[in-house]
């Protein structure tokens, strides 16, 4: 099989045995081979198909303004411009099937931007000494990269890197061969949630959609789900989003490591994607639960979901902090937005006689929300809980207005 190309991108200067390698594995299980060189100050052995310096010029500047800048990280992030646009052209030109970018801490940065600046369903492979690591920010994962940690990856080739070289470059090459692209011309809808045990309404929803003719993705609120949702909402990839489980906005400004990063509940917003949203689980900090538990909760309840996650109960000056920040990321919104607002709970343990319910501070946080939303969203209380029927049955004759309307394609 030689039907797939493989875009290998690095630096070429210092780490041109291990990108050699990758290369020669690829060719070896019949794949083809593209490179990249994103150096600066030095050249590969041999010439690369993409030097640095056509990198550089793609990006609107030169190799020579990079090193006369004096510093790397300016002259790096030269380098991720530049091979961000030419990755993007090339792969819209038809030239490459997957990427694979190899790199410590610089060539990650790097490498962040170019996985980004490609579409779902291409074969986007980090390989890097700091895959997994607290450095890398949650906002700047593309939603399906998949990343391999580079054991014993500094200073040229060794038994403990080939390990892990040779796996990775079976990996994307094998991605290339297999990947099935989401289908352009079937309209998907984007959903939020939980597990079943705190949210249930995609169980009527979800083939309730699909029977409209629409796909339904259904995102883990756990921090990297909702990071996928944002970064796909955010280049319209969705028809309509239903955004039922915003949890982790709640996490993310009261500083849980859980996060999905300060963008979330904007991606549909900044696309104009209509969006029907409700704030499950709003009432919830979720935070690692291995770890020890922050002193700023320690008079609160808490809830020990499993070894790794543990969520603490929010008091009511937390809750309408969750409140006015939906309502200042909604304002953004470019696209039609509804908001359902359940009154009698929004997650299962967030239920009258439940351990987790909290009355006043249910009450109190609908209150502010209702007080701060903005004029360009309409809002609907309903006297049921956000796991009853009535909550899926609205959200469903929202939905079916908007087709009418030609607000929702498909």
């Amino acid at each position: 099989m030689s039907d797939k190309t493989i875009l290998i991108v690095g630096t070429y200067d210092t780490k041109d045995d291990e990108l050699g390698f990758l290369a020669s594995v690829i060719r070896d299980q019949g794949g083809k081979v593209l490179t990249m060189d994103v150096s600066v100050l030095g050249d590969p052995s041999q010439p690369t198909d993409y030097s640095k310096h056509n990198v550089a010029e793609e990006g609107g500047s030169s190799i020579a303004e990079a090193i006369a800048s004096g510093d790397e990280n300016h002259a790096m992030q030269i380098m991720a411009k530049g091979a961000s646009l030419l990755t993007a052209r090339l792969f819209a030109e038809g030239v490459f099937d997957g990427v694979i970018v190899l790199g410590g801490t610089m060539g990650t940065d790097l490498a962040l931007d170019v996985a980004s600046a490609l579409p779902l369903g291409v074969p986007k492979y980090i390989v890097s000494t700091v895959s997994f690591s607290p450095l890398i920010p949650a906002e700047r994962l593309p939603a399906d990269v998949q990343m391999i940690l580079w054991a014993g990856g500094l200073y040229g080739l060794n038994a403990v890197c080939k390990a892990s070289l040779s796996q990775a470059a079976g990996a994307v090459l094998g991605a290339a061969r297999a990947v099935q692209r989401p289908d352009p011309d079937k309209p998907l809808i984007g959903m939020m949630s939980l597990g079943t045990s705190a949210l249930k309404y995609v169980v009527p929803l979800k083939p309730a959609l699909e029977a409209r003719g629409f796909e339904v993705a259904v995102f883990h609120a756990t921090g990297m789900g909702g990071r996928a949702f944002e970064s796909l909402a955010s280049h319209g990839a969705f028809a309509c989003v239903m955004d039922f489980c915003t949890q982790e906005l709640g996490n993310y400004i009261h500083g849980s490591d859980v996060s999905a990063g300060g963008a979330r509940l904007t991606g549909a917003g900044q696309s104009g994607t209509p969006q029907i949203v409700a704030p499950g689980c709003y009432d919830l900090v979720d935070v690692v639960g291995w770890k020890p538990i922050p002193e700023k909760w320690a008079d609160h309840p808490k809830h020990a979901h499993n070894r790794l996650l543990t969520s603490i109960v929010l008091n009511i000056e937390e809750r309408k902090a969750v409140a006015q920040a939906h309502s200042d990321r909604l304002a953004q919104a470019t696209g039609p937005v509804e908001v359902i607002l359940p009154e009698h709970g929004l997650g299962e343990w967030d239920r009258e006689g439940a351990d987790l319910h909290n009355a006043e501070g249910l009450t109190a946080f609908l209150a502010e929300l209702e007080a701060t939303l903005p004029d360009n969203v309409i809002a609907t209380r309903l006297p049921c809980h956000i796991n009853d029927a009535e909550f899926a049955e609205k959200a469903l004759a929202i939905f079916d207005s908007w087709r009418v309307a030609d607000v929702v394609k498909g």
